[in-house]
């Protein structure tokens, strides 16, 4: 999972054109709250599972892996390290592989489709080379059957239905069902549920590996979001409104 900047918030990047990660209200990524119900949803459907939270940030990240907790989560994992901060997706999977080894092997490793901040949907799929797992991507629908998983993969043109073999990399859309909204009992319970705290000397990761001198892509320039302007009016007072609305919306590539 990841947390993100606040859509509604101020949000800024810092001096080295990143993204401030600190000085803004922080939240668990929309899209990755869909991976936390599927995973949810998977281990009421399979005895004896059990769902671990899996979350790199500063310190407020935290918030995020506590959010999966409350939403029926058993366990989490927060990674904390400052030489983190400027990763990017190659180096980020890197520390998520990790982890995820430290953890366990676990059956299914579950990601939202993207994060809300960047956008790239390139974690699943490095994750999935890291690990030596298939990977199955913008999964719509899931469903599993002893250790065979079947997904529906909506695209442009057409609908896949995608099957493999237990262990997998899965990645899931906004496709895939509501995500639970945390209950009373399930804020309480959370509070008692374990959550580590790991850093890359835990993960046996050197700081060398990860970080913004590192990375393969870098923000040279930021520029603030321009002004909106005022909407042009096309009126139909003798008639000619529809063909001016159609040239209009021709001039500018919609139809």
């Amino acid at each position: 999972m990841k947390h993100v900047p606040d859509a509604t918030a101020d949000r800024k990047f810092e001096s080295d054109n990143t993204v401030d990660r600190v000085g803004v209200d922080g939240l668990l990524s929309e899209l990755d709250e869909y991976a936390v119900e599927q995973a949810l949803q998977l281990a009421e459907k399979n005895e004896g599972s059990e769902v671990t939270a899996l979350c790199i940030g500063p310190a407020g990240a935290a918030d995020a892996v506590r959010k999966a907790l409350q939403m029926g989560a058993d366990k989490g994992v927060h990674i904390v390290d400052d030489a983190i901060a400027g990763s990017d997706a190659l180096a980020t999977s890197l520390v998520l592989a990790e982890a995820i080894k430290k953890i366990g092997s676990p059956d299914i490793v579950i990601t939202g489709m993207a994060s809300t901040d960047a956008g790239t949907s390139l974690v699943p799929a490095a994750l999935a080379e890291r690990l030596g797992l298939p990977q199955v991507t913008f999964a719509s629908v899931v469903e599993t059957q002893g250790d065979q998983i079947r997904a529906k993969r909506d695209g442009d043109a057409a609908t896949e239905v995608i099957g493999a073999t237990l262990p997998v990399v899965l990645s899931v859309t906004d496709q895939t069902g509501e995500p639970r909204y945390p209950s009373f009992k399930g804020i309480m319970a959370a509070k008692k549920k374990p959550l580590d705290t790991w850093s890359l000397g835990d993960l046996g990761v050197d700081a060398g590996q990860v970080g913004l001198s590192v990375a393969w892509t870098q923000v040279e320039d930021t520029a603030a979001r321009p002004p909106r302007t005022a909407g042009e009016i096309v009126k139909d007072e003798d008639g000619s409104g529809a063909k001016a609305l159609a040239d209009f919306l021709a001039s500018k590539k919609f139809i």
